[in-house]
């Protein structure tokens, strides 16, 4: 199988040492360029054409966002992560100009593997198929519910993020497992990502608190627009995942 080619750029050294040796631990993946200078990063972009791209936001030169456009423009293919601090605006920013994923640092090793692994899953499914047929491929299951956190205020800094995301994926997946949250989900996500049954259903319960408290009710309900919001109303967490799996599923996006 062929490695997957990485570039890192990361002001922090200690962060991108961090990065280099956990990508290195694998017989996956092939950094072909590390360095903290933002314009020499875009031109091995350019010179090598990487699967993916994990930028910091603060580089020397070209920063983080000037690295996203870059890449956006010339190979709109390559996979992004943004790497920085837990700040509500810069996670907005580089999701919203085309990343990925943003990766707070800091951060777990084996959960920014896990990240990668995910974005680069989609690539491995598609080797050996055309380049313009893979360009005219529609967005990605992961792509739409990110957008979906954006619009309503979910933080992809907070564990329920990630737990919220996965539970989506599998009720997409698998409609009855809505079925049995307590009993199937919840210790399916728990076990995915190596924690409790407790703390997923906690993290998620969080995660929806922290969207509506934002009030961004009217961005909510012109989402969903199966139910009006009103108030300190709020869904439960089966309700909020089973809205957004339907969502997904009505519009064909599996």
């Amino acid at each position: 199988m062929r490695l997957k080619s990485i570039i890192l750029l990361e002001s922090n050294s200690a962060v991108l040492e961090q990065l280099q040796e956990e990508l290195a631990k694998t017989a996956e993946f092939q950094v072909v360029y590390a360095g903290d200078d933002g314009d020499e990063g875009v031109r091995r972009i350019m010179r090598e054409k990487p699967d993916m791209v994990i930028t910091g936001m603060f580089l020397k030169g070209t920063d983080g966002s000037g690295i996203i456009q870059a890449i956006k423009k010339t190979w709109p293919t390559t996979k992004i992560i943004g790497m920085g601090i837990a700040n509500d605006a810069l996670i907005e920013k580089a999701l919203n100009m085309g990343a990925d994923y943003y990766l707070v640092k800091p951060f777990a090793s084996d959960a920014a593997m896990e990240r990668i692994r995910e974005l680069l899953k989609e690539d491995r499914q598609a080797e050996g198929k055309d380049f313009a047929a893979k360009k005219r491929k529609s967005v990605t299951i992961d792509e739409k519910i990110s957008e979906i956190f954006i619009s309503i205020g979910i933080p992809p800094h907070i564990k329920g993020y990630s737990y919220l995301r996965e539970g989506i994926k599998l009720t997409v997946e698998k409609p009855y497992i809505i079925n049995s949250v307590t009993k199937e989900l919840y210790p399916t996500i728990a076990t995915i990502f190596d924690t409790s049954a407790s703390k997923v259903e906690r993290a998620i319960r969080h995660a929806i608190e922290v969207a509506w408290n934002r009030g961004r009710i009217d961005a909510i309900n012109a989402i969903f627009g199966t139910r009006v919001y009103l108030g300190t109303e709020k869904p439960t967490n089966s309700e909020f995942i089973a809205l957004v799996a339907d969502k997904l599923i009505l519009e064909s996006m599996v």
